[in-house]
């Protein structure tokens, strides 16, 4: 549903664009028991859960309507979290291109219990695909980049972009010589 659209897709100029601070947010969640796993720490799954979430809101909010995820990039688990944590998921959108959205999250935890600074224990990537109330995709409004950190997360993001382009493309053209060899998969 998303990337599929050439270098015409970041071509929104007649959509007033939305600064990178207008959709970035904070979820937080305190880890329960009922979020463990048979290693008595939190389940990545409810971690995963946590990122979709907040990257959602932040999709939803920059777009302007519903978003859904198309894909997740990437999700890196750093540090275990554990029952009594508090966990603050920090989402922002990344780059937009005509219909989809990256949004690049951050997972911090911190004992609930103690003073000290939370400890990043995740991150991730995701692309939203901003749709109207058919399903079908719209327009989403291009981020304009705020900071210099916001302008790398931008950059990032292209490259992130066009290597899961070429990674489809290649992946289409085997399937498709191993059919024409005689193949089935």
């Amino acid at each position: 549903m998303t990337d599929q659209v050439t270098a015409a897709e970041s071509d929104n100029s007649d959509i007033p664009g939305k600064v990178t601070s207008a959709s970035r947010t904070t979820l937080s969640h305190i880890m329960t028991h009922n979020d463990t796993n048979l290693l008595g720490t939190v389940h990545g799954g409810v971690i995963m859960k946590l990122v979709d979430d907040a990257a959602g809101a932040v999709a939803g909010r920059h777009s302007g309507g519903p978003a859904v995820t198309a894909s997740m990039d990437e999700m890196a688990f750093l540090e275990p979290v554990r029952v009594g944590d508090l966990v603050h998921v920090k989402a922002q959108v990344n780059w937009t291109g005509r219909t989809s959205m990256e949004v690049g999250v951050r997972v911090l935890a911190e004992r609930w219990n103690e003073s000290a600074p939370p400890t990043q224990v995740g991150s991730a990537y995701l692309v939203f695909a901003a749709v109207d109330a058919d399903g079908k995709p719209r327009r989403v409004p291009p981020v304009l980049p705020e900071t210099e950190r916001d302008k790398r997360r931008y950059q990032e993001a292209q490259i992130r972009r066009t290597h899961r382009l070429a990674r489809r493309r290649a992946i289409k053209e085997l399937r498709e010589q191993r059919a024409a060899e005689g193949f089935e998969d």
